[in-house]
């Protein structure tokens, strides 16, 4: 990625192991995740991800037997065989159980809520 994109990062990026979907319509693609922030994901580009620009997305991360976190997002870039999105919207429990992953990874709860003032700023 180009030292521009780094620098607009303003959201603590986090490293998590879940089975992870990209989803339009009836398209399913697997993906294996990067990492996730409050504000999208970054994963490596499923084989065949051909999804149509003019339809929504839905990222889908399964962190554990009950815990899902579900994304509305927007498809933002390809490169060297990884895509990111950014997300546009998510459900309050998924956005509470993404706050736990954070803080958990974080460890800073001052870092967390200034991050979390920032999203609601945009």
């Amino acid at each position: 990625m180009s030292d521009g994109n780094h620098e607009r990062r303003h959201f603590t990026r986090v490293t998590f192991d879940g089975n992870t979907f990209i989803v339009q319509g009836q398209q399913r693609w697997p993906a294996t995740l990067i990492d996730l922030s409050l504000r999208g994901l970054l994963i490596e580009t499923p084989p065949n991800f051909d999804p149509d620009s003019s339809q929504p997305l839905q990222a889908i991360i399964h962190l554990a037997e009950e815990a899902t976190i579900r994304m509305d997002v927007s498809w933002r870039h390809t490169e060297n065989g990884q895509s990111g999105f950014q997300c546009n919207n998510i459900d309050l429990d998924s956005i509470q159980h993404l706050r736990r992953l954070v803080e958990l990874n974080v460890g800073d709860s001052i870092l967390l809520e200034r991050e979390l003032a920032a999203l609601g700023s945009e």
